[in-house]
Parts: structure tokens; sequence; C-alpha cells
């Protein structure tokens, strides 16, 4: 099977009051780290960035694609239309994550592709509360996403009841992932200062440790 990577940026960032993928976060910024966690798992060739129509992003491998968001504001399907289009032919499933999670753990990623198996989808599930954004996709579900985008039926959840899920308990992934800290999003500034703090960082200067 041929693994794919999506990484949606496109976000407000309302409540960080900054733009996350341009976060600083040691000698990277934070959009920056993402790719290259991502990149142990997945081929760089076959990343796609997806941001806002106008949105500036930090400097990037070349070889890393960019999609942008047809219709900006309309959630995470919205996002994962514009990257497993622009992946169409290049790859068989998707790990698809947001820019904000910074201690992501690789080998997070290869066990949810493991753990794909025949189903369309793998998603991380807590009690009832799914992570879209931390799951994996069969490019087959493509038309699914599109025709709930259509119908403004915009929730992921529709989606994981619409095709053949697998929901993947999180105790199922504290093996790879004690902390599950690729699960922890960066949505405030003190979610920023204690990613830094975990990662061995001091301050949110590019170099300081």
């Amino acid at each position: 099977m041929r693994f794919g990577g999506v990484i949606l940026c496109g976000g407000k960032s309302t409540r960080m009051g900054r733009d996350k993928a341009t976060l600083p976060f040691g000698p990277e910024l934070m959009l920056q780290r993402v790719v290259r966690l991502l990149s142990q798992v997945v081929e760089r060739q076959k990343i796609v960035i997806v941001a806002a129509p106008d949105q500036q992003l930090p400097p990037l491998p070349t070889d890393i694609a960019v999609a942008r968001d047809r219709c900006p504001g309309r959630g995470p399907l919205e996002g994962l239309s514009a990257g497993l289009n622009a992946l169409l032919g290049k790859v068989d499933a998707v790990y698809a994550t947001s820019c904000d999670v910074p201690l992501l753990v690789p080998a997070f990623v290869t066990l949810m592709f493991e753990l794909l198996d025949d189903y369309d989808i793998a998603v991380p599930c807590e009690a009832d509360q799914y992570h879209p954004l931390a799951a994996v996709y069969r490019l087959t579900v493509l038309k699914d996403v599109q025709e709930l985008l259509s119908g403004d039926q915009l929730r992921p959840r529709f989606l994981f009841d619409r095709v053949k899920t697998r929901s993947v308990s999180i105790d199922d992934l504290r093996n790879i992932d004690p902390e599950l800290q690729t699960l922890l999003n960066l949505n405030h500034p003190d979610d920023y200062q204690s990613a830094l703090a975990a990662a061995g960082f001091s301050d949110d200067r590019p170099g300081n440790n």
C-alpha cells in the first residue's frame, strides 16, 4: 500500500493569537517540525500541506506539495478534500494531521497505518470523542467527503458513520505514545509553552533550549 500525508494548517488560530504554522519551536517553525516528523514515515513527495488561500507559509522542502482550501472556514473535511484530491493516483491512504502537533510521534503514524487493515478509515477514539486529525483515510473516501461538503454536513463524524471506520481506542496507542502527545493540539499560548518545555526548549525563540 502506498502511504501519504496531509497536514492542515488553514485554521484562523484565533485562540492562539498567532499563525500556528509559523510559531517558533526550537530551531524550526511549527509546520517545518511537523513536516520533518511526518516525513520519517511518509516520503516527502507524498506529503501535501493544505493552507488557506492567502496564507503565507514558512520555507519548506521543494518536494512538499501545497494545496489550498477552496472554501475556507469549513473545517477539517474541507482541508481533507483538498489534500486527498492532490494525492489522487499517487497514494492509497493518507495520515491526516494538523500543523499544531509538534510532539507528534512518528511510530504513532506507522501504527495507525497498520491498524487501517481493510477499513476505509482508522481513527483514534476516546469514549465518544474522535480525533479526525490523527487518523488514516483511504483515497476512496474522497467522493463521500465531497458529497458531505456539498450537503453542508461538515462534521467528520458524518464521514465516520458513512464509510467502514475502525475506531481505535487511545489505550491501544499508549504502548507507542504513552502520553498521547500526538493528540495534543496547541490551541492556547499556555499549550504552546507547555509543549516547548516538554520538548526541552525554554522559550519560543529559534535555537534556544
